[in-house]
């Protein structure tokens, strides 16, 4: 199983998953991929996830974008899996705690909820070091505006990283990886 992780306020309507899931779907593979719609609470996003690799036929493979980066490396670590990150979110916990006590708002559904100290708090609890790089690929453009790529750079250091220049966040070239992606 293929196993979309999306970042933070976005869901499985996101352009990378719906880019992905019709990639998936015309090279006869659609039913292998899933992109949940997480729940804010991160505690409670990462038991959807360990739900649906249980559930599996044989190991998950991740797709973490963001935050969903953040998330596919600690199911990665924890459960011995191969990850791809897209402009991933290294130490999410420090970069969010900003936010404690601020209005959220779901860019896709619409759905506002307070960013709390137990969010961050469980976000805190995540928090884990790549061991295993060889179990990663990264892909990260120069150009993010939300998040530095040298961070994700200097903290994987020995995975497979692609570096390109320009681009954003949302990593504008991501439908020209999905055969790498899937390939990895």
């Amino acid at each position: 199983m293929l196993i979309y992780i999306h970042g933070f306020n976005s869901s499985s309507q996101s352009g990378k998953a719906r880019d992905l899931l019709a990639w998936v779907s015309e090279h006869g593979q659609g039913e292998t991929c899933v992109c949940p719609d997480l729940p804010d609470r991160p505690a409670a996003a990462i038991r959807l996830l360990e739900d649906l690799i249980a559930r599996g036929d044989g190991p998950a493979k991740l797709i973490g974008s963001s935050l969903g980066g953040f998330y596919a490396t600690y199911l990665a670590e924890k459960h011995g899996l191969k990850a791809v990150l897209v402009n991933p979110c290294v130490a999410c916990d420090a970069k969010l705690a900003e936010y404690v006590g601020s209005v959220q708002k779901n860019w896709h559904s619409g759905a506002e909820y307070v960013w709390s100290a137990e969010h961050l708090a469980e976000l805190r609890a995540l928090a884990t070091r790549p061991a295993h790089p060889e179990r990663y690929l990264l892909l990260l453009e120069t150009g993010d505006e939300v998040l530095d790529y040298r961070e994700a750079v200097a903290a994987f250091p020995g995975a497979r990283q692609v570096v390109l220049e320009g681009g954003d966040h949302g990593f504008t070239r991501f439908s020209e990886f999905l055969p790498d992606i899937l390939a990895f």
